[in-house]
């Protein structure tokens, strides 16, 4: 696709070396990884993928999602990934452009969208935070035009919020369109299990009931772990021990922490307990899997 090829070649130099680049603030960015990557874990959150070039696969509950040039990934709640890129190389990197999704501009559009049939009442049952679908030329086609707006940052002050708007309208007339909507509507169980995935992620050290989560969702403890497994694949304590192990990965490599100290800082009583969890996790026991880091500095994910 002739498209595709102008899109590489555009994150391809605004990227010039393996990493993430903010682009028009902090709502976009474009992204660039020269080799295949090991499975690296990470917290994914919400946003949509567009990939220029290359092809990554994300490993979320048990199902595997890939999404490459034909392909674009949207999720919409942050969620414990394993991630890998999996097509790559220095003649032809991974390219990938990717923005943040805001609820607010989403239930603005919602709005002025409120005649489609499709969007005007809630999707029904709650369905998993992360799809992929096909991307189409007007939604290529506003991705390009967001990214060249890198060289006019006077434009892009301007213009971005605009094209972000477009953005997400191709989108919600697409085939997830019902999952955006999903995200927005502040009365709708996707945002009740939002408040809890937040309550978790600002207390995960903490330990708590289902029956305190579900008041702070405004939920009842049964309907709280039927949509939260439904969107997550995981129950409420599995997504917290997901959350407190990677922060203990987190506290291991940049503080240099021992595994009894950091298993203690994430909330595990047992220092057995926390060693065994985080084996069966990462595949290693913490110090070995930190050295295992160390010498691989790719398999950090940057989510």
């Amino acid at each position: 696709m002739i498209e595709q090829g102008e899109l590489a070649a555009l994150i391809e130099r605004y990227a010039p070396a393996d990493g993430t680049y903010e682009i028009c603030g902090d709502r976009a960015s474009v992204i660039r990884i020269s080799q295949p990557s090991e499975p690296t874990h990470g917290v994914f959150g919400a946003a949509v993928c567009v990939v220029a070039q290359g092809r990554k696969q994300v490993l979320s509950g048990g199902a595997v999602l890939v999404y490459d040039a034909l392909n674009y990934l949207v999720a919409s709640v942050d969620l414990p990934v394993i991630g890998q890129v999996v097509d790559a190389s220095p003649e032809a990197p991974y390219l990938c452009f990717r923005m943040t999704l805001d609820p607010a501009v989403i239930g603005d559009l919602l709005l002025q969208l409120g005649g489609e049939p499709a969007l005007a009442q809630d999707a029904g049952p709650l369905v998993g935070a992360m799809a992929v679908s096909q991307v189409n030329p007007p939604l290529l086609d506003a991705v390009m035009r967001m990214v060249r707006l890198i060289d006019t940052p006077r434009d892009a002050a301007v213009l971005a919020p605009l094209i972000e708007r477009e953005i997400l309208y191709r989108m919600l007339l697409g085939d997830q369109g019902p999952r955006l909507a999903q995200i927005a509507r502040a009365d709708g169980r996707m945002r009740q299990v939002k408040r809890a995935i937040g309550w978790i992620t600002q207390h995960f050290n903490q330990p708590f009931s289902i029956e305190e989560l579900a008041a702070e969702a405004r939920m009842s403890p049964s309907a709280l772990h039927r949509h939260f497994k439904a969107v997550t694949a995981l129950s409420p304590l599995q997504y917290q021990k997901q959350i407190r192990l990677q922060e203990a990965r987190k506290l291991i490599l940049a503080q240099r922490l021992d595994a009894g100290s950091a298993g203690h800082a994430v909330g595990y009583d047992s220092p057995s307990q926390f060693s065994r969890e985080y084996a069966r996790l990462f595949g290693a026991p913490p110090l070995r899997d930190a050295a295992r880091l160390r010498s691989r500095p790719d398999m950090l994910l940057d989510t």
